[in-house]
């Protein structure tokens, strides 16, 4: 599976544009787990009413807001090992915020995606959010347990992260059995290098640290702005906490009621979809690189993607373009049409150069790499383990290989990168969580889910049953590509976010924009 979120806001330059539309290293000693909630203040409000028994010092803990430069504010809040077992130890959570330039109301979390996506650097860019949404809260990213700054998963050194990335596994029992005996080394590398951590950081977890956020932030309700995985992170929410959800929109949406086959299998779909729209608009310039008609075109993109595995496409540096990289670098510019210039780039080189140093750096920007083999977050890392603690795809080989031919079948041009996600957690080192939550959320307050009708990580039919499931859930449909709406898309989409965040007006039934 890809990841499918954390990916929004065109740009000028090709950097600025892709590490937006990613947002989404080194492995050592597992990070410390305190023993008890340690150097925390306390506050006298009303935090701690409703806090579960044993855990009413996390919710009526004081954070210490430090100047972090250019108007923003840091802080670590201190959240429970395990919400079950109050006595387990204590992991951070970092925060950054954008202080209400007006009359504050309340904080709104926002969370970009991933899993594994970083709020901290989400909120980097206050002009994500429109004036409204800043003048009348407190905007607060935070990284999830697990991710970034936060206490978070920690699995191979760099060069092992590097090569298993890029290695590439044939379809073969030999290859498929090599990429289990790599997914199980990484599990257990997570494993050592990460702690107890590594079995508590599944999204109900998450969700519970936000309860706790809510109320160390003062505020009764809470206010949600969450973009892909952020979608789940938030329903999640509103189904454990129903009566304590305020106003929430969940952005490219998931559909929380699919296995990961389903959603292996849709997705591989909806790249398809999103990969054909592209090359529609390239072929429609004489400066593409795609001959004839619009299958040719993607049949050329498969056979580039396909030869790399057997022929990795060289490029200027030591370095050269395995299938996988190549995937990854076709795959991250399907997340927003304005990056759809650099694959044309990238693909002209190829072809015509038989070079690959455009593809590769699309592929580094996807995973988060520098230049100097270094990685810029945990991604990957909190990705597996987010994944893993959340759930299973179907294990048995033989079932894995049938649900592969379908994806193929359903997606020719890539959909091959999409198969056999069962290996993913082979031999994880912990079991998936039990799921504590109503999908409905009964009793919630509306919940805007919006959809974008070509989305390729989270399709358009998600937000549909996201919607759907919710029993408050209100649907806003994008027409237009890429993924999310709010951001990247028109002011149709942003007055209707905005309206209901700051003055709770729900957008009319079926608005489509």
């Amino acid at each position: 599976m890809i990841r499918p979120a954390r990916r929004r806001q065109p740009a000028a330059a090709v950097a600025t544009l892709l590490t937006t539309v990613l947002l989404l290293a080194a492995c050592g000693a597992p990070p410390k787990v305190q023993t008890a909630l340690e150097d925390v203040g306390k506050s006298d409000g009303s935090a701690t009413e409703g806090a579960p028994k044993g855990f009413e010092d996390f919710y009526g803990q004081s954070l210490e807001w430090t100047d972090c430069g250019e108007g923003f504010q840091c802080a670590t809040a201190s959240a429970p090992l395990s919400w079950h077992d109050a006595g387990a130890g204590s992991i951070e959570i970092a925060l950054k915020r954008i202080p209400a330039s007006g009359q504050k109301t309340g904080s709104l979390l926002v969370n970009p995606g991933g899993p594994g996506g970083s709020g901290v650097d989400f909120v980097g860019d206050p002009a994500r959010f429109g004036q409204s949404l800043r003048s009348s809260f407190d905007i607060v990213g935070f990284d999830p347990r697990g991710v970034g700054q936060s206490t978070p998963v920690k699995c191979f050194d760099d060069a092992g992260k590097d090569e298993f990335l890029s290695t590439d596994y044939p379809y073969t029992p030999v290859g498929l059995a090599n990429r289990q005996d790599a997914v199980r080394a990484w599990g257990q590398a997570c494993a050592e290098n990460t702690g107890p951590l590594l079995e508590h950081v599944d999204t109900q977890s998450a969700a519970r640290d936000m309860d706790m956020l809510r109320g160390v932030l003062g505020d009764d309700e809470l206010n949600f702005l969450g973009f892909s995985y952020g979608t789940q992170l938030g329903a999640t929410y509103a189904g454990l906490f129903p009566d304590r959800t305020g106003r929430l929109v969940l952005d490219g949406a998931l559909d929380i009621t699919l296995g990961s086959d389903e959603v292996a299998l849709q997705q591989a779909e909806g790249f398809e979809s999103a990969l054909r729209a592209y090359v529609t608009d390239c072929q429609a310039s004489s400066s593409c690189p795609l001959t004839g008609d619009v299958t040719s075109g993607l049949q050329q993109i498969q056979s580039m993607v396909e030869n790399a595995e057997p022929n990795p496409i060289p490029t200027s540096t030591e370095r050269s373009v395995t299938k996988k990289l190549a995937f990854y670098g076709v795959a991250v510019t399907m997340y927003d049409e304005g990056s759809w210039p650099f694959l044309t780039q990238a693909l002209q080189e190829v072809f015509g150069e038989g070079t690959g140093d455009d593809l590769l750096y699309l592929a580094d920007v996807y995973n988060d790499r520098n230049p100097d083999g270094t990685f810029k977050s945990n991604s990957e890392e909190a990705f597996r383990a987010i994944n893993c603690a959340d759930g299973r795809a179907e294990e048995d080989m033989a079932k894995m290989r049938e649900l592969a031919a379908e994806i193929e079948e359903a997606a020719p041009t890539l959909g091959e990168s999409f198969g056999y996600s069962g290996i993913e957690c082979t031999d994880w080192p912990y079991p998936p969580a039990e799921q504590e939550f109503d999908p409905a959320a009964k009793g919630a307050p509306p919940i805007v889910v919006i959809g974008t009708t070509n989305d390729p990580a989270t399709p358009y039919r998600w937000a549909e049953s996201l919607a759907n499931t919710l029993s408050s859930g209100t649907l806003v449909t994008y027409e237009g590509e890429g993924h999310t709406a709010y951001g990247r898309s028109n002011t149709c989409i942003s007055t209707a976010v905005e309206d209901y965040l700051v003055e709770g007006k729900v957008p009319e039934e079926g608005l489509t924009c």
